[in-house]
């Protein structure tokens, strides 16, 4: 069998901060910070959840993050500028590299999901409004065995429901816990350094390799199998 890449999305392929142009709308000159306290807090939320086998979709994560966020900041906003945010989070644009890194990854033979602690259905609406799901074999989500990443059994759904082996398997992702995660569970993990400004945890867990753009994600995969 060959590679099988396991796409993460939020943060990865999808940037969560599409919502930044809203949030400046809404609350002027301190939308960065805000729309990384949200994205922060809506991580914290996750791993809280999975930890205490209080799952709910992550929506409810995203949702209470943001009144963590609107709280932090001592604002009051309308239902209406809550449900406005909410939605946006359901049409995030993709990263520039995108299109042109799944495309190489597909023609070059590779099976290509969507992995995520999202809901199978926002998963397929971000990459549908993205126009990218054509490249996709198909969309694996955490909610399915009612947790979310980096619980082990996530990943093993994964490896399941991709009917693949850890040794085939690489996992996708701008965000350190879901590379050590995957690594931890046995599977090979590529990290996208987003940003300069990232740091990868200094933990005895590593990426098997990291990148900066999707479009030089091929490459270091046939690199490393050799």
């Amino acid at each position: 069998m060959g590679v099988t890449l396991a796409f993460d999305i939020y943060g990865t392929l999808i940037n969560t901060e599409g919502v930044l142009d809203l949030l400046k709308k809404q609350i002027g000159e301190k939308a960065p910070e805000f729309s990384r306290i949200w994205r922060d807090k809506q991580l914290e939320y996750s791993f809280r959840r999975g930890l205490m086998n209080k799952h709910v979709d992550f929506s409810i994560c995203t949702l209470h993050a943001l009144e963590y966020a609107v709280t932090s900041f001592g604002m009051t906003i309308s239902e209406s500028q809550k449900k406005d945010l909410m939605a946006a989070y359901k049409v995030l644009p993709a990263f520039d590299d995108v299109k042109e890194g799944l495309k190489l990854s597909k023609d070059n033979g590779f099976r290509i999901y969507a992995f995520s602690n999202g809901s199978t259905s926002d998963i397929e609406g971000l990459l549908v409004n993205a126009g990218i799901r054509e490249y996709f074999t198909g969309v694996i989500s955490a909610a399915t065995v009612s947790s979310f990443k980096p619980d082990p059994k996530v990943y093993k759904h994964f490896l399941e429901s991709a009917d693949t082996g850890a040794d085939q398997a690489w996992m996708v992702s701008s965000n350190p816990f879901d590379v050590i995660g995957a690594v931890s569970a046995g599977m090979k993990a590529i990290w996208v350094k987003r940003s300069a400004k990232n740091l990868f945890d200094p933990w005895e867990i590593q990426p098997t390799a990291t990148i900066e753009k999707l479009t030089d994600l091929v490459k270091c995969v046939k690199s490393k199998k050799r």
